[in-house]
């Protein structure tokens, strides 16, 4: 009798959809010209802002002080880079609506995979951008702005510095992914999302004191890379950006997973 023919199961991995639509926008993101003027933009700033400070310590004999610098050119960094990195997540999903049935309806991936991929993706580049120039704009504020061969940067401060920042920039991009996955346009994702960051900003500089508010929050910068902060608002800004983040997502998921495409 003849054997019977061997059975060959094949196993489909229910995370390669994912995979692939994340490491895709990924490359997409990069190479966009957004990504690359807010780059570019950042790094001739930041450039020409310590070539400044540095001819003016040597010519007029001031002594500049590294935190305060280096604070000044955070505050610089994301008020600069607020415009671009709203484009970057509102146009993550946003800017694919003609092409948003034939990635998901005629392919082997859900649509909460596809908006997960496209939030992470967005959140990834984002994140590790501005870490990436913040640590070359410490590195060249601790050694171009040295006082007697020591430097008031702390290597705590800028941790700490770096990990807030980023973790508002993670609450902007998630929503702005948000906004861009459930309004029609690209244009009226940054309309609204623009509207949305005014109006709360504006209410939280008229908060009082215990509440952050920006404007406050980003002058003390040049006190948290001095190591003078308090490691429990760190902690606790971190925790409610992680929070805001899985809320937003949330919304998004539910929102995304009933709208037309």
């Amino acid at each position: 009798m003849d054997a019977n023919p061997a059975v060959v199961t094949l196993r489909f991995n229910k995370f390669l959809p994912y995979w692939a639509v994340f490491q895709t926008d990924l490359k997409q993101t990069v190479r966009s010209w957004v990504y690359r003027l807010w780059v570019i933009m950042t790094v001739f700033a930041s450039g020409g802002f310590l070539l400044y400070r540095v001819g003016l310590h040597q010519e007029a004999g001031i002594v500049q002080s590294a935190a305060v610098q280096c604070g000044d050119l955070f505050r610089i960094m994301v008020m600069g880079s607020l415009a671009l990195v709203v484009v970057l997540a509102v146009s993550a999903v946003g800017a694919e609506r003609g092409t948003l049935a034939d990635s998901i309806l005629s392919r082997g991936i859900s649509r909460h995979q596809y908006f997960l991929a496209k939030w992470h993706a967005r959140l990834v580049v984002v994140i590790a951008t501005f870490t990436t120039l913040a640590v070359g704009v410490m590195i060249a504020g601790y050694f171009l702005f040295k006082s007697d061969a020591e430097s008031d940067l702390s290597l705590v401060g800028g941790f700490a510095a770096v990990l807030a920042v980023g973790a508002v920039l993670a609450v902007i991009v998630s929503c702005g992914v948000v906004i861009g996955a459930m309004t029609h346009g690209t244009v009226l994702g940054i309309t609204v999302f623009w509207l949305l960051l005014y109006g709360v900003g504006f209410l939280l500089t008229l908060m009082p004191e215990p509440w952050p508010s920006p404007d406050r929050e980003l002058a003390r910068l040049k006190f948290v890379l001095r190591g003078q902060f308090n490691e429990m608002f760190v902690v606790n800004l971190v925790a409610i950006s992680v929070v805001l983040c899985a809320v937003a997502g949330s919304l998004g998921l539910m929102g995304f997973s009933k709208s037309d495409v």
